[in-house]
């Protein structure tokens, strides 16, 4: 295996070739963060094997290495994708670490609507729906709410092509123009809401509540992100399920695009309780650090429901930690799926820094990486959910009856209850068809993520290489 640094200084010198200008200085190459990219993905990446470029053996000198990192003009994001697996659907990589911090605790350059996109008809135009706002946010304080619709950003329509620079997180302030459904289609209301942006940690835990039916009473959880900040307050709702004595329980992962493995395990562990010490998940690594592979344990907690039955709200976002959540479970519990099939992720990573020699971050540069690094399956050795965990009732949200989350009415949750039996079936109508809407992806904020600590034995180091271009 290489001697890896995951983040080394690379300086490529050439001597002056003849110009036009005989005064020009000896040309400086400066590789440092092309270096960093190609060692760390040739050393952690799950597919090292499967992408030719990333061989141990692909270069015959330094010389040559040189070269293949000269051929990207100083671009690392053309040369990261150039080296991701065909298979690759989730690695990614960021010029500031921080922002990619951020990224993963749910701290978001927000107006604090949280939207969904959908096509108009068989069009590029798009329109945007408000899944749900952020307390204490610009949206929630110009009474933006569930369900409303817009269809232009300043003025200026959505489309596929501008859809994500309207709603970049640098843009600070913007307008949207409110429309409604009209007949087939989408009409203006000709409301215009101006909002600001501002950062804003999100706690995904958005909704617990206890709901009580013919003598049921039922622990109800929106949970929208893994995020280990927010394990303490995790902790004090499931405390309060079993203060309350909750007989079944129900979370809503619809929205919830993964996040901290750590988080997963506490809150599969809570749940049940009778499972402590048991495998819950195996991870595999790519077969240069196979003796990383490990078993993920339930852990001995505080709370304990004693759970032997689960039903989860599932989406199409409801992905990656959310996924090893029902996975873990499946074969210990029963895990009932209502709502969409999910992301298909079973896949995790390690955030790869630029690690010096005492394992501390290269003060030079500021990129860092979020590539594929393991596999993820449950006690059973079962990974195999690429194309989504499929429900065992499916229900789409309609957008034209979004209706209040957390409330029996719901659309979703109500169908939890009746699958539960404790309301009684209702005809089902899905308007979502009626408008053919075609739902797209939403920018990178709401990518999927499982994510856990790279262990500090696995930061290996490399040394500085001192390479010539030809």
């Amino acid at each position: 295996m290489r001697k890896l640094l995951p983040y080394v200084l690379l300086l490529f010198f050439l001597i002056s070739c003849k110009d036009e200008d005989d005064n020009i200085a000896p040309r400086e190459y400066d590789f440092e963060i092309e270096d960093f990219i190609w060692e760390g993905l040739n050393t952690y990446y799950f597919w090292q094997k499967s992408v030719p470029d990333l061989a141990d053996n692909r270069f015959d000198s330094q010389k040559s290495y040189a070269n293949f990192l000269s051929q990207y003009n100083g671009d690392p994001e053309l040369l990261f994708e150039s080296l991701l697996s065909d298979k690759d659907r989730f690695s990614w990589i960021m010029s500031d670490y921080t922002e990619l911090e951020k990224q993963l605790s749910r701290v978001y350059t927000t107006s604090g609507m949280m939207i969904g996109l959908g096509r108009v008809g068989d069009s590029n135009d798009l329109f945007a729906f408000v899944r749900y706002v952020l307390p204490d946010s610009d949206a929630a304080a110009k009474n933006i709410e569930r369900g409303n619709l817009f269809l232009s950003v300043n003025n200026e329509q959505l489309t596929i092509d501008n859809y994500q620079a309207l709603l970049s997180s640098e843009v600070e302030s913007f307008s949207i123009q409110l429309a409604q459904i009209s007949g087939q289609t989408f009409a203006p209301t000709g409301v215009s809401v101006d909002l600001v942006k501002a950062e804003i940690q999100e706690n995904p835990i958005h909704i617990h509540k206890i709901i009580e039916l013919n003598n049921t009473k039922i622990g109800y959880l929106m949970y929208n992100g893994f995020v280990a900040d927010f394990d303490d307050q995790l902790e004090n709702a499931f405390a309060e399920f079993q203060t309350q004595e909750v007989n079944q329980l129900i979370i809503d992962l619809r929205y919830n695009r993964g996040g901290r493995i750590s988080s997963s395990i506490k809150l599969a562990s809570m749940l049940t309780g009778q499972f402590s010490g048991e495998v819950f998940a195996q991870t595999q690594h790519n077969h240069k650090l196979s003796s990383y592979n490990e078993d993920y344990l339930f852990e001995a907690t505080a709370v304990q429901l004693e759970m032997n039955r689960l039903y989860v709200i599932s989406s199409r976002d409801t992905a990656s930690a959310s996924e090893l959540l029902i996975n873990g479970l499946s074969p210990y519990i029963d895990v009932i799926l209502i709502g969409d099939k999910t992301t298909g992720k079973n896949v995790g990573s390690y955030s790869i820094y630029d690690w010096d020699d005492e394992g501390n971050v290269n003060p030079r540069h500021t990129w860092a990486m979020q590539p594929i690094t393991l596999k993820i399956a449950n006690s059973e050795g079962f990974a195999d959910f690429e194309n989504g965990l499929q429900p065992d009732h499916r229900l789409k949200e309609d957008v034209a009856n979004l209706g209040t989350l957390g409330e029996i009415d719901e659309p979703l949750l109500e169908k939890t209850l009746e699958v539960m039996g404790v309301l009684p079936p209702k005809s089902e109508k899905n308007q979502l068809f009626r408008f053919g809407i075609h739902f797209e992806k939403m920018p990178s904020l709401q990518d999927a993520i499982m994510h856990t600590e790279t262990p500090t034995k696995m930061r290996k180091i490399r040394q500085p290489k001192d390479f010539a271009l030809e």
